[in-house]
C-alpha cells in the first residue's frame, strides 16, 4: 500500500473518533514520490520534513487536558500518546512533542539483531 493510501485510511479512522489533524511529518522521499506541492494541504495542518512519516492528532481530554497522539504512517499501526494540561505553557508542550518525535524516529530506525 502506498503512503498516500495509508494517510487517507489513518485520517478517516482518527476523524471518526474525534481527533483533529494538527501536523504531518514526511521524509523527503515520501514527499517527493507521493505528493505534488499543490496537494500538501492536509486540511490546513502544518507539513514538516522529518526522519519518519507520521501524523500528529489532538482532541480534548478529561480534566481540562488536551490529548496529542503521534501516529506512524506504516503498515503496522504504532503511536505515541501524551496529554497536556491546558494551563501549561505551549513551549513545554512543544518540547515534549519534539521528544516524542525523536523517540518515534529512533524506534523506527533501530537496527534489528
Amino acid at each position: 500500500m502506498k503512503q498516500r493510501d495509508r494517510i487517507s485510511e489513518i485520517l478517516a479512522t482518527y476523524r471518526q473518533h474525534g481527533w483533529q489533524l494538527r501536523r504531518v511529518l514526511l521524509v523527503s522521499e515520501t514527499r517527493a514520490e507521493e505528493f505534488n506541492k499543490d496537494e500538501l494541504t492536509f486540511e490546513g495542518a502544518r507539513v514538516d520534513q522529518a526522519n519518519v512519516d507520521a501524523m500528529w492528532f489532538s482532541r480534548p481530554s478529561t480534566g481540562n487536558r488536551e490529548a496529542w497522539e503521534l501516529r506512524l504512517i506504516a503498515e503496522n499501526p504504532y503511536a505515541l500518546f501524551e496529554t497536556f494540561a491546558a494551563d501549561d505553557p505551549e513551549e513545554a508542550h512543544e518540547k515534549v512533542r519534539q521528544e516524542m518525535e525523536a523517540r518515534m524516529s529512533e524506534l523506527t530506525t533501530r537496527k534489528r539483531p
